[in-house]
Order: C-alpha cells, then sequence, then structure tokens
C-alpha cells in the first residue's frame, strides 16, 4: 500500500503540474526514486549541522552533499524535460484548452521576475521541486499513516465505514461534495495528522529581532523550527496523547481544525509561511480514503498488527512498507471502470 499511495500521489501533483501520467511508467520510478532520495538526504543528521566547522563542510565525510549535487542535477534534467517540452508545444500552436501548472507559469512569469537575479527556467524548476517534493511525498507519507491506524483500530474502520454507507450508499462511488457530510471520516484523518504529522518539524523560521521565548533569549538571525509532532502530544493540551481516538476532534477538540487558527494542532504550519497546498492535500487525502473504505475491507497478512515504527526522512514515513490483504466490499461492476 505504501508504494501504490506513492505511485497515487506522484500521478495527480505531475498530472496537475505537466499534464500527463507519469506513475507506473519506467521514468516515472525513476523519478520517485530521485524524490525519495532527496527527503531522505534532507532528513539525514549532518556533522556539519552540530559542529559547525567549514573543514567539515569541505571533507564531506558522511558524503551527503556529493549525494546532494547528484540528485540536484538529476531532479533538474526532469524538470528541464517537462519545461522544454511545453515551450515546444506553445511555439507549434499545438497549446489545447487544458493549461497545466507549466503553462500557467510560462504565461505569468515575465521579464520583470528576471530583476531578482532568476531566469524564467529557474524560477518555474524551483516552483514546480517545491510542488512535487511538498506534496507528493507528504500525501502519501499521510495515507499510509490513516490506513496502519484503521487497519490496527478495526472499530474505527468500521465505523467510519457506516458513516459512509449512511451518508453515500451503495449504489454509486462517494465524490468530493459528500466529504463534508462523512464528519468521522474527518476526524480520522485530523487524528492522524495529530499523531504522525507528515513533517514533524516545521519550516525553518528566521528571528528578525532579538527576543525571549519561554524564557530563553533568541538573538536576531536564530534559525527555529517548531517540533510539531511533540505539539501535538503534549499531555497538558491532549488526554491520552499517545492514542488513536478520532472522537476527540468531535467533542473537546470539536472547533479546532488543521488551517493554523489552532496552535495546539498546526500540521500544515501557521500564518503567512503555512503550507500553501493545504486544500489540495485534504481534497486528495479526504476522497482517496473515503473511496478506499466505502469500496474496500483490509487486514494484515494472519491478522498481525502493523507495525507503527517511524522512519527517518524530511517527512514522516513508516520504517517498513504498509502490506494488506484487500477484500471488495462493493457489487463487482463498480470497479470494472
Amino acid at each position: 500500500m505504501s508504494q501504490w499511495f506513492e505511485h497515487l500521489s506522484l500521478n495527480i501533483i505531475v498530472r496537475m503540474i505537466a499534464g500527463k501520467r507519469y506513475a507506473g511508467t519506467e521514468v516515472g520510478r525513476s523519478s520517485r526514486e530521485v524524490i525519495n532520495e532527496f527527503l531522505r538526504l534532507f532528513g539525514q543528521f549532518d556533522l556539519s549541522d552540530a559542529v559547525p566547522l567549514p573543514l567539515l563542510s569541505w571533507i564531506d565525510f558522511q558524503g551527503h552533499i556529493k549525494s546532494m549535487k547528484r540528485i540536484s542535477k538529476e531532479l533538474s534534467v526532469i524538470t528541464e524535460s517537462w519545461i522544454d517540452e511545453h515551450v515546444n508545444k506553445n511555439l507549434k500552436g499545438e497549446l489545447g484548452n487544458e493549461q497545466d501548472f507549466i503553462d500557467v507559469m510560462l504565461s505569468a512569469i515575465d521579464d520583470k521576475f528576471t530583476n531578482y537575479g532568476h531566469s524564467k527556467e529557474t524560477i518555474i524548476k524551483a516552483t514546480i521541486l517545491n510542488i512535487i517534493v511538498a506534496g507528493s511525498d507528504t500525501t502519501s507519507v499521510d495515507l499510509t499513516w490513516i490506513l496502519s491506524l484503521l487497519v490496527n483500530n478495526r472499530e474505527v474502520m468500521k465505523r467510519a465505514q457506516e458513516e459512509i454507507d449512511i451518508k453515500v450508499g451503495k449504489e454509486r462511488w462517494v465524490d468530493e461534495s459528500d466529504i463534508k457530510n462523512l464528519v468521522y471520516l474527518q476526524a480520522i484523518v485530523k487524528e492522524t495528522l495529530r499523531l504522525f504529522p507528515p513533517v514533524p518539524l516545521s519550516v525553518p523560521h528566521e528571528a528578525m529581532n532579538d527576543c525571549h521565548v519561554g524564557g530563553y533569549f533568541i538573538p536576531k538571525g536564530t534559525r527555529l523550527m517548531v517540533n510539531l509532532w511533540k505539539l501535538h502530544r503534549d499531555p497538558r493540551i491532549w488526554s491520552e496523547p499517545d492514542e488513536f481516538i478520532p472522537e476527540r476532534f468531535l467533542t473537546s477538540h470539536a472547533e479546532v481544525d488543521y488551517l493554523g487558527q489552532h496552535f495546539e494542532f498546526i500540521p500544515f504550519g501557521s500564518g503567512r509561511r503555512s503550507c500553501p497546498g493545504i486544500t489540495f492535500a485534504m481534497q486528495v487525502t479526504h476522497l482517496t480514503l473515503a473511496q478506499l473504505l466505502q469500496g474496500f475491507d483490509f487486514t494484515t497478512p494472519l491478522n498481525m498488527p502493523v507495525d507503527m515504527t517511524e522512519g527517518q526522512s524530511l517527512t514522516l514515513p513508516k520504517a517498513k512498507p504498509l502490506q494488506l490483504v484487500v477484500t471488495a466490499r462493493l457489487p463487482y461492476g463498480f470497479y470494472l471502470n
């Protein structure tokens, strides 16, 4: 399931950006490997981070800098090929009615943007990478954790399926307009984001002035990150903080959402620097989860509990892939299309 979620997320993101299906192909597989390596390197501890000596960066004991340079070139080749393809299509007058993200960027970015020291192509490539890295991996990680928790808590999964059966039925597939009525499913997503935020440490910020926070002096220029994983499990805020209890978002924390207005729960950050893709990520997550629960039952081989050990990366993946036995819940005809 972990690999399937990766393919799904990558395919959705690349379809939106470049207007093509990418997962399941050899090029898609290699691209996914490059992105995974990029995320793994960002999550690795480097000796020069703890001991800021120029010599350590120059020697590169752990080989991280060499790997980052290689990955950077590979990502650049992938995105450059997409941009060239769109430029050539525009020159030939083959632009159709449907425009993807690259088409919009090519038409929206003019010469004034180059005044900031970067070419038009560089700006587009950087924006593409931001979307791919921030969007595809975090969504697949989130879906993997959700399904892992549900399989280990069968009564929660059963209640979510019953909600879908009542609100939507079994005569059609659930669609995006149904999500607002699936309040328990929304609570499941929130509770998973609380326990396993896809990015456990917030995006770094920099102190603009000297200040004091919690009794600590923070000099101007200090890089600051919020430990979201720890914040979301603070026992002073959350009862039974390490337990999976979606009902808390229907009772004691019913008014809490993930948009950054409630500081005890900020899986996407808060303020002007919060994740710009919140709406897109939640649309994909809710609809994918709803259709999976409507259409299938999930168990583990031999009915063993799912290993919930966390891995290491820029995001928060499972240490071991999620392997499940999937059986149909709906009539056979629903799966033909």
